[in-house]
């Protein structure tokens, strides 16, 4: 079952056009990921802290299917894949506060698990493959 976030969309988040400025959907999207950290228990200030572990993102993508004005109240759905030992995918779904038959925007961004010191993968911590199991899975 995917993790729901829900967020209205800001004037700040918008561009000349009064649309949601294309960057800024990663940036609601990424407000999902850590708020679903969050709910699963992983502490926020270590895990973005980078001393032991970090996360880099090494692809983000965006997909548009309708404009996003200030205003919209959006529910995101994140559902988190593991790729392999060392890295893992957020595949988001946006959608329009109870309108879930259609999404306005899909995103996905893939991390990678390295080491900060050398910048070498690693596996997996394993707060983090608890994290995904809480996503991932229908209950």
């Amino acid at each position: 079952m995917p993790f729901v976030y829900q967020r209205t969309v800001r004037f700040g988040d918008t561009d000349a056009a009064g649309v949601v400025y294309f960057a800024n959907v990663l940036v609601i999207c990424h407000e999902a990921y850590e708020a679903s950290l969050a709910a699963a228990g992983v502490d926020l200030r270590t895990f973005f802290s980078g001393i032991e572990v970090a996360f880099p993102i090494a692809h983000a993508g965006v997909d548009f299917f309708r404009p996003m004005v200030c205003g919209d109240r959006l529910e995101i759905h994140l559902t988190p894949k593991l790729m392999n030992e060392g890295e893992f995918e957020n595949v988001y779904a946006v959608f329009l506060e109870g309108k879930l038959e259609r999404s306005v925007s899909h995103a996905r961004t893939r991390h990678v698990c390295i080491d900060p010191a050398t910048r070498k993968r690693q596996s997996l911590p394993t707060n983090i493959s608890q994290w995904l199991a809480q996503w991932t899975h229908e209950r």
